[in-house]
């Protein structure tokens, strides 16, 4: 049965500590069922080299947990070096197996308003609840009305405080939706609607890549990004240069529409990033336009 060996586990060790490691020294099947699930990101440095890195180690260890049955990297690796049984490894995963079997699949949705959905041929009627959220696991049958703006959410904080956020958006009862936990259950869902997407993420080189990468790659035009109008006021004035310094990349390249063009020229500009929660913990309460796309 498929495990991670104890040459890579220490190499993702290195890797949620922070450094970047040679995808060179990272050549292995197990790797590239990762990299395959788009928890592990690249950039490159130089002409051609290739560096491997963790943009949010707090969701990777989540993965790991959820996907691999490991809870806890250090003890995981522990127990290989020592050689323990299965019993002993009990401490560093979810089971004795140490499989990479799913505990959970789905994903969670929340809304503002009311809305009338269906699963499994029953009425689901989503109803706001401070501090709640719906899950959905039987995504295959979930259906909702096909004029339902699908509205992407990164950030759990922001996903929790979805009702200070809702004058950001053009639509009357949009339903929002949170990846759980990094898996393409989301994605494969909204390939079976018809539904429009709107990615509301960081305003970041991270963020432009999550929703180029794991979003429009599969969706294509039905994907939007959100980019609020005043954008660059918000750069100037919340924008974080660390996030910039630490993301930016010489040869970052996209070709996905002007209005992202425009605003990654805006990092440029400013030498800034711009994370989300700006809307949750900022005191600026005017309102904010989308631009379409």
């Amino acid at each position: 049965m498929e495990k991670i060996p104890l040459g890579i586990a220490k190499k993702i060790l290195q890797l949620l500590n922070g450094e970047a490691i040679p995808y060179s020294q990272l050549k292995n099947k197990v790797i590239t069922k990762i990299m395959g699930e788009g928890v592990l990101q690249i950039r490159i440095q130089g002409r051609s080299r290739q560096q491997v890195y963790i943009a949010k180690p707090d969701q990777f260890r989540s993965y790991l947990s959820n996907n691999w049955g490991i809870n806890d990297l250090r003890v995981y690796i522990h127990n290989l070096e020592q050689g323990n049984s299965r019993t002993e490894n009990i401490l560093a995963s979810s089971d004795s197996k140490i499989s990479s079997k799913r505990t959970f699949k789905g994903f969670l949705v929340n809304c503002a308003v009311p809305i009338k959905t269906e699963i499994n041929g029953a009425n689901l009627l989503l109803q706001p609840l401070e501090g709640t959220f719906t899950f959905i696991h039987d995504f295959e049958s979930f259906n909702i009305p096909k004029e339902t703006l699908v509205i992407g959410v990164e950030n759990s904080e922001n996903f929790r405080h979805l009702q200070k956020q809702t004058y950001l958006f053009e639509t009357s009862s949009p339903m929002f939706v949170s990846r759980y936990p990094q898996s393409k259950d989301l994605v494969n869902w909204l390939k079976d609607i018809p539904n429009p997407y709107l990615h509301y993420g960081d305003f970041d080189f991270e963020g432009i890549r999550i929703f180029r990468d794991e979003f429009h790659r599969y969706l294509g035009e039905r994907a939007s990004f959100f980019i609020p109008k005043n954008i660059e006021v918000l750069l100037e004035r919340f924008g974080n240069k660390s996030i910039y310094n630490k993301q930016f990349k010489s040869h970052w390249k996209f070709s996905l529409d002007n209005e992202i063009d425009d605003l990654i020229a805006l990092f440029h500009k400013y030498k800034k990033c711009l994370e989300q929660e700006v809307f949750i913990t900022s005191e600026n309460t005017e309102p904010f336009n989308i631009h379409h796309r």
